[in-house]
């Protein structure tokens, strides 16, 4: 119990506030329209590795790992084989190697806080350029697959992709990428659930992710400038 409230103490109400109340609608919405226990869990992780990203803290990770596995199962169950594909041959193992380099990262030694940076100019320029070009050409993959929305899913996939080797190096703009994925994945799953389907959770959770993206980047924002008043202090 200690240890609970230790962890918590740097956490504003707001924050505490928002983390139980995604949880709590999680679960009643979930036990309304009996959503699966996997699609339960996937959702649950999933919202609590995304707080702890926007808080910096290294703990995500761990969330992560059952988050991306659970989530594959249920996009595989509607065929959005751009997610499953994105979920466990690319987040399940970069949950590992993210963990190892934010515990490289930490403001502090046996912290559970990392120090982030923005790219330069020339980085932000190529990038962009990289996911305009795989998007497009990934989307004609799934369509001949015969995936669902093979464009849309493949930006989200793509999107999802390069957002998390700039979450891993930890970068700000990762959160500019989270955002756009967010709301396309929103109209993903609502577009599930207008023919039929019964995965109430997931939409929710990724409207929790958009909002908890809006708030992540406006936290790193913070966290960028406390890192760097703290390097020029040193």
């Amino acid at each position: 119990m200690n240890f609970i409230k230790k962890y918590f103490s740097d956490w504003d109400l707001y924050e505490k506030l928002w983390l139980l109340l995604f949880t709590i609608i999680i679960i009643v919405l979930s036990i309304y329209w009996k959503d699966s226990p996997i699609g339960i869990i996937a959702s649950l992780t999933g919202i609590w590795n995304v707080v702890l990203v926007a808080k910096g803290k290294i703990a995500n990770y761990y969330f992560g790992i059952i988050a991306v596995t659970t989530y594959a199962y249920t996009a595989y169950n509607q065929s959005y084989y751009g997610e499953v594909m994105l979920n466990m041959l690319y987040f399940f193992p970069m949950q590992f190697i993210g963990l190892y380099l934010w515990k490289k990262k930490r403001t502090l030694p046996q912290k559970d806080e990392i120090k982030v940076v923005y790219m330069t100019n020339k980085q932000r320029i190529l990038w962009l350029s990289v996911t305009i070009i795989a998007t497009v050409l990934y989307g004609f993959v799934l369509k001949r697959l015969g995936g669902n929305l093979p464009f849309i899913d493949a930006s989200s996939t793509v999107m999802s992709i390069i957002a998390m080797i700039l979450m891993v190096f930890i970068y700000v703009e990762q959160w500019i990428l989270w955002i756009i994925v967010d709301i396309v994945s929103i109209i993903m799953w609502i577009t599930v659930m207008l023919n039929g389907g019964n995965d109430i959770a997931v939409l929710v959770m990724w409207i929790a992710y958009l909002i908890n993206a809006i708030y992540g980047l406006y936290n790193w924002i913070k966290l960028e400038k406390k890192c760097r008043f703290n390097a020029q202090v040193e």
